[in-house]
């Protein structure tokens, strides 16, 4: 077991910080600063590491613990480096200082998506290195870019390219949410991602008079439409206890555009949205609504996606496929091992 740190602070936990510290932000990521932390693990941990540049400055990093039966196919644990921008006002603290309280809390931006998912990968690959462990596959872990920004310059692009078939992956895990529990939350499917930026045109002219068919009230009646299907799943979602966050489609205005004057009318105005589909919605019949909207609004009113995921997939949780079984054995086996006793704290299960 590795000792204990400074003021009694776990080694990983260390990691963990100095990781959050590494200012990997969008839209310019300090991605250079990233890949030297994982290759100083590569060599602490006597890993493989691989760094596949798949765009100009974009590089996904590979780590590599070699299986001892290479014919078999490989275990993939992938986690991004990348995270959101952030407004530092309103944080009580430096999101990049990776400040810890009195009671164990570590502020910073990252620290669940995904950073901490990052440092659980290297922890326990190390525990088991340091165990004497030996696995018939090989396990990789990927750290890729950009995922914030849609993983068109990563994830999207490494598939594609022959350093990714020669992992010859035949299962992966990727990103969760934390649990303050013991519970380990399961996701078997996840809500399409759908970009969509909503353009509409009008007339132009001075603001000081009432013109007709400007873009703004265009615009605003898109944005009213699709504030007002947000509400209705809102609502849903919460006189549902039944339902879960994952199983309604949740849309949010992440931003609008036009303007260049405070007296000029403009002639083109935008609006984005971020749409989270839950996997059970007819996709066709749904973007047939958007474009409803916009029709509905007036001409000269489009919107383009610059993300749209349409390959649904649902993985089984049925006891007779492998996966499941095997990870609910796994967890099953945890929860015997426990022994019974009194108080708040879960014992080991399974949310699905």
């Amino acid at each position: 077991m590795a000792s204990k740190g400074r003021e009694g602070e776990h080694p990983s936990v260390t990691l963990f910080r100095q990781y959050l510290r590494i200012r990997t932000v969008q839209p310019e990521p300090d991605y250079g600063a990233a890949m030297a932390f994982l290759e100083e693990r590569a060599r602490q941990l006597g890993l493989g590491c691989q760094k596949v540049e798949v765009a100009p400055g974009r590089v996904v990093t590979v780590l590599t613990w070699p299986g001892t039966n290479p014919r078999l196919s490989s275990l993939l644990l992938n986690s991004h480096m990348d995270v959101v921008p952030v407004f530092k006002e309103h944080w009580s603290h430096d999101p990049f200082e990776a400040f810890k309280d009195a009671d164990g809390y570590i502020y910073g931006r990252g620290t669940q998506d995904m950073k901490c998912v990052s440092i659980q990968y290297l922890e326990a690959v190390r525990r088991l290195k340091d165990e004497g462990h030996h696995f018939p596959r090989t396990i990789h872990m990927t750290f890729v870019p950009d995922e914030e920004t849609g993983g068109h310059q990563g994830m999207e692009l490494f598939v594609k390219r022959p350093e990714f078939q020669a992992l010859r992956a035949g299962f992966a895990l990727d990103e969760g949410l934390a649990n303050p529990t013991d519970a380990f939350t399961v996701f078997y499917s996840e809500r399409s991602p759908w970009w969509v930026r909503v353009t509409s045109t009008g007339k132009p002219g001075h603001g000081s008079r009432f013109i007709e068919d400007t873009a703004a009230e265009k615009l605003h009646k898109v944005v009213s439409s699709i504030l007002a299907f947000r509400e209705k799943e809102r609502q849903r979602l919460q006189s549902n206890p039944q339902l879960k966050e994952g199983t309604v489609t949740s849309v949010n205005l992440t931003k609008v555009e036009g303007g260049v004057a405070y007296n000029v009318v403009p002639a083109t105005m935008s609006a984005s949205f971020d749409f989270r589909v839950a996997p059970d919605v007819d996709l066709k019949a749904f973007e047939e609504q958007l474009q409803g909207w916009c029709q509905a609004a007036g001409e000269g009113v489009t919107l383009e996606f610059a993300q749209k995921w349409t390959d649904f997939q649902v993985t089984s949780i049925d006891d007779s496929d492998p996966w499941w079984a095997a990870f609910s054995g796994v967890c099953k086996d945890m929860l015997s091992l426990q022994e019974p006793h009194s108080g708040a704290r879960d014992l080991p299960c399974l949310h699905r």
